[in-house]
């Protein structure tokens, strides 16, 4: 833990957080830093939306570095259930035990409901990323991330409302887990769909915007700091004129970085029109973007970026 970063149950404002997450080279605007602050202390879960690209996942990436306890992410999907979700039992475990009983002659000994009680121990027992997150342990609460809820079906959705309620799941065969210390939970969304209202609710709620030029500068820097100040600067502001573009997927922060660097090993210094087409792949992940954005002119994104970033 470095210095400039207190423990979460010292922080007494926003700017404590806001510094906090700098030391983990998180560089948040004033109304996210207030966001977590508010999720810290009332012990809310935290819905963060935002178009890709904007941070959303890394905060709780680095509330997991910052408070030590350890990140849980459930990548949310289409057809997501309670055993990718909870929890499963480990039937090829399972069926060794039964295996190794009869191998040993315990199995005509033991009666039925013996051998079942051993099948359903917790020793078999899968833990998924949510009863993994309200189950009691020592140390600091983990980081629960709920990545893409927007992704998962609309039952899913109700069922992890109930668990995000009172933070417990319960097992039939062996009882119900909940959490000592509520975790810290980050649920994101890039809003494919939208969230129900329900889940809104009982969470907390910001929106990640994209940053605004200085502060997309100073994320390059601290995430690429072998890029030169000059070649930073420029990057942000192509990265900002191509969100301006009307592109089917604008670049977000992720993409700004990723091109920086490719920029960096590639051994440019600033930006040139050839260089920026051979490593235009690096910030636009579609082909038609790609092509708009060359039919435009590379020498006028050039243009406006030198002049931009000056």
């Amino acid at each position: 833990m470095t210095p400039s970063a207190p423990p979460p149950a010292d922080v007494r404002d926003a700017r404590d957080v806001a510094a906090a997450l700098e030391a983990h080279d998180y560089l948040p605007d004033t109304g996210l830093a207030t966001a977590v602050f508010l999720a810290l202390r009332l012990q809310r879960p935290l819905l963060l939306e935002g178009d890709a690209g904007v941070g959303k996942t890394e905060v709780a990436k680095v509330l997991s570095r910052w408070t030590g306890g350890e990140l849980l992410r459930l990548q949310c999907y289409e057809g997501l259930d309670v055993s990718q979700a909870v929890y499963e039992w480990d039937y090829s475990r399972q069926l060794l035990h039964l295996r190794a009983a009869e191998a040993a002659g315990v199995a005509g000994e033991a009666s039925v409901d013996q051998l079942e009680d051993e099948l359903y121990d917790e020793r078999f027992l899968v833990r998924r990323p949510l009863l993994e997150a309200v189950t009691p342990r020592s140390g600091p609460p983990p980081v629960l991330l709920i990545d893409e809820v927007d992704r998962a079906d609309d039952e899913f959705e109700a069922f992890l409302l109930e668990v995000l309620s009172d933070y417990t799941v319960t097992v039939p065969e062996l009882g119900t887990f909940h959490a000592d210390l509520p975790p810290l939970v980050v649920i994101t969304s890039n809003r494919t769909r939208d969230v129900h209202d329900a889940l809104k609710r009982r969470c907390l709620y910001h929106w990640v915007e994209h940053p605004d030029f200085e502060r997309e500068v100073a994320i390059v820097g601290v995430r690429v700091p072998d890029v030169g100040e000059r070649l930073a600067r420029q990057v942000a502001a192509a990265t900002e004129a191509l969100r301006g573009a009307g592109l089917y997927k604008p670049p977000g922060v992720a993409e700004a970085i990723d091109w920086a660097a490719a920029l960096h090993v590639l051994g440019a210094s600033e930006l040139d029109v050839e260089t920026v087409d051979a490593s235009l792949g690096t910030v636009l992940k579609y082909r038609e973007d790609q092509a708009r954005v060359r039919a435009s002119g590379l020498d006028d994104l050039v243009a406006r970026a030198v002049e931009r970033s000056a």
